[in-house]
């Protein structure tokens, strides 16, 4: 049953699935040693800078857990959005794993800012509490909403002054890219992220994440840290040539500005039913709105989304690079005759 539930339950694109095969051929080296994936590490300073250093990873928890573990201590904590995924939707792993002390922000729109960052600043040096030496930003964020380029200097330059890193969770960073019309580099690395948890099974591929760290000195450990997370894939090759296929020819941009193209039709054709009501600006892939209690489950039994938050009767409609026009104009015309 198709529906709107997750980019994750999307199909893997064809060029990705065709990388593979392709990869498929023959003996290589194991964790890394093989010729696609020095291709690919490659393909990676090309698109994120010399300097940097990428290692790949299974999933976005594994990413974010080994960039916090890369960048703290133990008795560090990470400043967050309440919202955000390590908070919220990967079972305490950020805590236990890095020992950090996670603090979050509430926010209306997924974002924080440098004002709400300063409430954390402080204590520094008392042994009694956790010392901050993180903050970890979405993008796009929980809600769908975008942070800005500047906005993003603005929280790294406040960040870096403060003797801190920053880390970007960019499980959707091609849909933010792609809204902002801009390079990945430029709304990440380039805007002074320290450690990027770089994001592609929700734009195409069947597995594998990447990290990139904006040097190698930031990365110095990571090789360690990703074996003992049970992160290294032994098959190396299979994950590289994701990569490849998805930053060659910008199969990650085509595949971003689809699904984003894909939510901001379908939040088109909801303007017109007044008993829905979009809560969030739709900047990315995503749709957040406020729906009358009694069309959720028969609205899921037809296509299957997830409930956001259920004291408000706010539901989350996701779209994908196979999202189709077809989808959404049959999701519409199923909300008017239910309502």
């Amino acid at each position: 049953m198709r529906g709107f539930a997750s980019d994750n339950n999307a199909s893997v694109h064809p060029e990705v699935l065709k990388a593979i095969a392709e990869a498929n051929n023959g003996h290589a080296v194991g964790y890394g040693g093989d010729k696609t994936t020095e291709n690919a590490l490659q393909l990676f300073k090309q698109v994120f800078g010399q300097e940097t250093e990428t290692f790949f990873v299974y999933n976005g928890t594994g990413a974010n857990v080994i960039a916090i573990q890369a960048l703290a201590q133990s008795y560090n904590a990470v400043v967050c959005a309440r919202t955000a995924h390590i908070n919220v939707d990967e079972c305490g792993a950020p805590e236990k794993l890095s020992g950090c002390k996670l603090l979050p922000i509430d926010t209306a729109n997924g974002k924080i800012t440098v004002a709400q960052i300063k409430q954390y600043m402080h204590g520094f040096g008392f042994e009694h509490h956790s010392q901050p030496k993180v903050v970890s930003i979405t993008q796009a964020t929980e809600l769908g909403t975008v942070y800005s380029i500047n906005e993003i200097k603005e929280i790294a330059d406040y960040v870096h002054s403060m003797g801190l890193y920053l880390h970007m969770d960019g499980a959707r960073i091609a849909n933010a890219a792609a809204a902002l019309d801009c390079t990945l580099a430029e709304t990440s690395i380039k805007a002074g992220v320290d450690v990027l948890s770089f994001g592609g099974t929700k734009n195409g591929l069947m597995f594998g994440e990447a990290i990139v760290f904006a040097n190698a000195e930031l990365a110095n450990n990571v090789k360690y840290i990703r074996k003992q997370s049970t992160q290294l894939h032994s098959k190396m090759r299979y994950v590289s040539a994701q990569f490849i296929a998805l930053l060659q020819n910008d199969l990650w941009l085509q595949n971003a500005r689809h699904s984003n193209n894909m939510a901001a039709l379908l939040a088109r054709e909801l303007k017109e039913v007044s008993q829905v009501n979009i809560t969030q600006p739709v900047e990315s892939n995503g749709v957040f709105a406020v729906v009358p209690k009694a069309l959720i489950e028969p609205l899921q039994n037809e296509f299957f989304f997830y409930v956001w938050d259920e004291s408000r009767s706010e539901v989350r409609w996701m779209t994908s690079f196979d999202t189709r026009e077809e989808d959404i104009k049959a999701f519409v015309s199923t909300i008017k005759r239910l309502l």
